[in-house]
């Protein structure tokens, strides 16, 4: 099996803030990722899932270093990314791009298509000539299936889809290694959605990168992703295939969740039993002693209260953090 070529290992990302009260208020922690180990393979599409609020585009944001991480490590082809300096980082970041939620809040509304997909070019390879840049960003352009005529134009005369066509293509001029897509689809129509899923993997078939695919949607990410990461209040609670996740979840959050995706047949659906969590997600201002999903769990137990899980991880890489996974359900 091929080395990974990303490793982050006990990643931490902390916001401190002050919350008013008394004469000066005091200072509180928001611990938005906190303690975070994910492998990535060449190739591979890893996925996150969670609820809002759970760290997931905290999570991506800082393996890029565009949040700076607490404390941990982030490893890039073996390269700690949280240790070099900013000219290393920049090189590291030509190899590591990422495609925003929002299509249009992530495109310069004063920069025509041409301009936006070209700018990587402009950074990384100032030597080449206009009429190269003109060629690449048409050829980029051809790539996610946009038009010709369609490159001098702004983002405001595009729709949803097609400024989201524009991200992946500025993303993908570089040829990256590694593309974190942020939410993609979840801005665009059910229809749209299908059509930039099939491009994001046509475009890993031909290319070979590895993606992490962030998600609410978990139908969307067991379309695409081999594994999948479940994120709960900043930590993995449970990693496996997709497959395997989907079949046996381990953890009552990843039940819960995967009982909340609806099934296309009528009948099934209107007869399975559903697994209803209880209560609102904690605040990362105080998340909870121990395991951080215990007061929303129906199997919690006194140890839950006391002891952080570790995960326990089968032959088949199958892996949950949960001191009950194996009590009856």
């Amino acid at each position: 099996m091929s080395p990974p070529i990303l490793s982050v290992r006990d990643l931490k990302v902390h916001f401190p803030l002050r919350v008013r009260g008394g004469l000066f208020g005091h200072p509180v922690t928001v611990k938005a990722i906190d303690g975070v180990d994910l492998d990535v393979s060449p190739g591979e599409t890893l996925g996150l899932v969670g609820e809002s609020g759970c760290g997931k585009s905290t999570l991506g944001r800082a393996i890029l270093q565009l949040i700076p991480p607490s404390s941990g490590r982030v490893l890039w082809l073996g390269r700690d990314l949280t240790a070099i300096d900013d000219e290393a980082l920049r090189q590291c970041r030509r190899e590591m791009q990422i495609v925003f939620q929002d299509p249009l809040a992530a495109l310069d509304p004063r920069m025509t298509a041409h301009d936006i997909i070209a700018e990587p070019l402009v950074t990384f390879e100032p030597k080449l000539t206009r009429a190269q840049v003109r060629a690449r960003v048409a050829e980029a352009m051809a790539r996610v299936g946009l038009l010709p005529h369609h490159i001098n134009r702004y983002p405001h005369e595009f729709s949803g889809g097609q400024c989201q066509r524009i991200g992946i293509a500025r993303a993908m001029i570089l040829a990256p290694k590694l593309l974190i897509c942020d939410e993609p689809v979840s801005a665009l129509d059910v229809s749209i959605q299908a059509q930039i899923i099939n491009l994001l993997a046509r475009l890993q078939r031909e290319t070979g990168m590895a993606m992490i695919f962030i998600s609410h949607n978990l139908s969307v990410v067991r379309q695409i992703c081999r594994r999948i990461a479940v994120l709960y209040l900043g930590r993995v609670v449970e990693i496996s295939t997709s497959e395997d996740l989907f079949r046996e979840p381990r953890h009552p959050y990843t039940q819960a969740l995967i009982s909340a995706v609806p099934i296309p047949d009528p009948a099934i659906e209107r007869a399975r039993a559903r697994v209803v969590l209880s209560g609102e997600l904690p605040s990362p201002l105080n998340p909870p002693s121990g395991c951080a999903f215990r007061t929303r769990c129906p199997r919690v137990s006194e140890r839950c209260a006391a002891e952080r899980p570790e995960f326990e991880t089968d032959r088949g890489g199958h892996a949950v953090a949960c001191h009950n996974w194996r009590t009856p359900r």
